[in-house]
């Protein structure tokens, strides 16, 4: 009887999960799928986009943002990574700055953003990833996006994509 009623609360659980509406990350300056303004690239100024979130997970204590391109010829090339977001902030504004949050080390061995320079003549896809946890990561800036996609395994409650493009 316990295994039956623990198993009907845990179907109830999901099955309102499952009806929540699902997380999303906008920008204003572009589409998804569309071309990220000049001045969130290496040939604008290098400004981080400005970037709007909703439908957080109820129960998440913090997100973490991380923006790669998995186009770049050596190989995925980390562009930015903010780590311990409150779960509570709806977005962060244009080469903006948020309180608390942590910046890990992208590509460059720098804890900054650093945006698209493809090679001429290419375009490339920049994948912003937000991910609502249910706990707090607590890492130094030396992080890389590796470390943090290992330290968040079995912490992530939800996940939101936004592709953004640009090409030389």
């Amino acid at each position: 009887m316990r295994i039956f009623v623990l198993l009907t609360l845990a179907v109830l659980c999901v099955s309102t999960l499952a009806g929540s509406p699902a997380m999303t990350l906008t920008s204003p300056g572009f589409s998804n799928g569309g071309t990220m303004p000049k001045t969130s690239t290496c040939d604008g100024g290098d400004r981080s986009p400005a970037l709007n979130w909703t439908n957080v997970p109820q129960g998440a204590r913090s997100l973490v943002l991380v923006c790669h391109d998995p186009d770049a010829p050596g190989g995925e090339w980390t562009h930015w990574i903010l780590m311990d977001i409150p779960a509570g902030e709806k977005g962060i504004a244009e080469n903006g700055a948020l309180k608390r949050t942590t910046t890990g080390q992208n590509s460059w061995k720098k804890p900054t953003y650093g945006g698209p320079c493809p090679p001429p003549g290419k375009s490339h896809r920049y994948i912003f990833t937000l991910y609502a946890l249910d706990t707090w990561l607590l890492m130094a800036q030396t992080s890389t996006r590796t470390d943090v996609e290992k330290r968040i395994q079995g912490h992530i409650l939800g996940k939101a994509e936004l592709v953004g493009k640009y090409g030389r």
